[in-house]
């Protein structure tokens, strides 16, 4: 890295620590709206909120409502170089907590932490885009490539809703951030995710009374039992291949055999080659019991985001560009998924880059005052990083 680079990273900083307070109220302000991704009238007011902090920036902006969502918030800026290459700013709206959590567990600022619902998974990574881009701003600094930005409200739940966007994005933009928390108090940026399956194992049996004509019934509980313990048996710690029997349902009553089941199945794979083989096996299984039926729907809704050469080039991107502002960072696979897993597909991908914290999805979670700063300059360093520079 050059001494300008230096500089400008030195200035970054410098720009955000004394946007300390403002970063904060933002953000305070975000979790106070709160958010769950079943609520699309929450949705809308937060996304709405959003919007007008980017078209102050200068950003043109649109909201494309969801069907059973708050939809998705697209934004670029209104002035652009339409010669210029696009990079994809992708971050979630929605929360795991549902309305009025804040009663319960309410936003405070307690020493070096900020805790409240949502903070850490992820309105601390939305209020980066934001202020990442205004000391980008205020500092007339040029980008090298055309910020566009999605944020969505069904991430928590698939993104089933926004996927097609995201796609199109994906495919059209040289690289892609993600503003997911990192991973770990140690902050480390997530290269490589699992992929994630779900599949549903129905079982039709035959009912009968359990005390009169036991043998004339077949029971779906007991079939159920032994799929169950075929599926467990595709576990692969070694490979990374996890398959968890999540839920179970069946029955009608104590005294009736059962005449249907059901299980919903978790699947993880680190590569998609392991993926099309764990569901091959598992759209295979077949009844052990006579007289049952064994139904099976799903797939791989999230494919792995891999260690593909455009995704390694953006790590080292970011480990360079994180020196200059004194941090080491370390890389991870995460064992969940998130949009990263859909832009990988099509574009050079980097996740995690949201602020250092703990606790998503848990009563403790909060995230660490000292890297919020720290944290966007170095989104706002990845972003004015020339294509190709490693």
């Amino acid at each position: 890295m050059t001494s300008k680079v230096t500089h400008m990273a030195d200035g970054i900083l410098n720009q955000l620590k004394s946007s300390e307070k403002e970063m904060l109220d933002f953000l305070g302000k975000l979790v106070s709206l709160e958010s769950p991704s079943r609520d699309p009238k929450s949705q809308y007011q937060i996304l709405k909120f959003i919007g007008k902090a980017l078209q102050k920036l200068g950003f043109y902006t649109l909201h494309v409502p969801g069907k059973e969502t708050g939809g998705f918030l697209y934004a670029r800026p209104k002035n652009r170089d339409k010669n210029k290459a696009l990079q994809l700013m992708i971050g979630h709206c929605d929360t795991v907590w549902e309305l009025d959590t804040l009663k319960e567990m309410p936003l405070t600022k307690d020493g070096a932490i900020m805790s409240g619902p949502g903070i850490y998974d992820m309105k601390a990574g939305l209020t980066q885009i934001i202020f990442a881009l205004k000391a980008i701003d205020k500092l007339n600094l040029s980008l090298p490539l055309i910020p566009v930005i999605l944020i969505n409200s069904d991430e928590e739940i698939g993104s089933k809703e926004s996927r097609k966007a995201i796609e199109r994005l994906a495919k059209v933009c040289e690289r892609a951030y993600v503003m997911e928390p990192p991973l770990g108090l140690k902050g480390k940026l997530k290269t490589a995710r699992k992929g994630l399956g779900r599949f549903t194992i129905t079982v039709k049996g035959k009912a009968a009374h359990a005390g009169l004509d036991p043998q004339k019934g077949a029971s779906a509980i007991v079939e159920l039992s032994h799929q169950v313990q075929h599926l467990y048996a595709m576990n692969d710690f070694d490979k990374g291949i996890t398959v968890n029997v999540g839920m179970i349902e069946g029955g009608v009553s104590p005294n009736v055999i059962a005449p249907e089941s059901k299980a919903v199945v978790d699947v993880r794979v680190l590569n998609k080659k392991d993926g099309e083989q764990i569901t091959k096996q598992i759209l295979a299984l077949q009844p052990t019991l006579p007289d049952v039926e064994v139904h099976i729907e799903g797939g791989i809704g999230r494919p792995p985001m891999e260690h593909t050469p455009g995704n390694r080039m953006l790590w080292k991107l970011a480990k360079a560009n994180g020196a200059l502002l004194g941090l080491e960072l370390e890389e991870a696979t995460a064992g969940g998924g998130s949009d990263g897993n859909t832009t990988s597909l099509y574009t050079a991908t980097l996740d995690g880059l949201g602020t250092t914290g703990d606790g998503a999805h848990a009563q403790h979670e909060h995230i660490l005052l000292d890297e919020f700063p720290v944290r966007t300059a170095l989104l706002a360093l990845l972003m004015l990083a020339e294509v190709g520079d490693n």
